[in-house]
């Protein structure tokens, strides 16, 4: 039996800490809600490069990925599909966010969990995701995704 291709959409989310805040980007679409940083994963990129590459365009932050929070899957009855992968995250240096509208947000602002009840979120997630982390929640190493095919040493990886 013939069957078509499944459409995969891959995307990433990366929740950055520093100590007790949290960084969230106001988003440019919709009411500007404000959401982590997070975008399409672009064609040749790895789920690690889309999420540094991301957090500084929406950001203006470098980061350090710490590990995995969660990979989703989200099948949808058309035969398209989403998989997302959630970083967890650290800020490489002082950098600090973007305050300066463009294109890909309206700025970026370092927010503890109880800031976040003045805020309109993208999603309900946003708050259990952070409190999870606050928590000490399980972080899954980076390693778990590799290139196809790459059986080497962990250490030989490279983003």
């Amino acid at each position: 039996m013939y069957h078509h291709p499944l459409s995969t959409g891959l995307f990433v989310v990366v929740v950055v800490r520093s100590n007790d805040r949290f960084l969230l980007i106001q988003e440019v679409m919709g009411n500007c809600p404000w959401y982590f940083p997070a975008g399409r994963v672009e064609p040749g990129e790895t789920f690690v490069a889309a999420a540094k590459r991301e957090t500084l365009e929406e950001a203006g932050i470098p980061i350090i990925l710490e590990g995995i929070l969660r990979i989703q899957h989200l099948p949808q009855p058309n035969g398209k599909s989403r998989i997302g992968v959630f970083f967890l995250a650290r800020p490489e240096g002082n950098t600090p966010p973007k305050s300066k509208p463009d294109h890909e947000s309206l700025g970026a602002k370092w927010f503890t969990l109880t800031e976040l009840e003045q805020l309109p979120l993208r999603t309900k997630l946003v708050k259990p995701i952070i409190s999870e982390v606050l928590s000490h929640a399980k972080v899954y190493p980076l390693q778990l995704i590799i290139p196809e095919g790459n059986f080497s040493k962990v250490s030989d990886i490279k983003s």
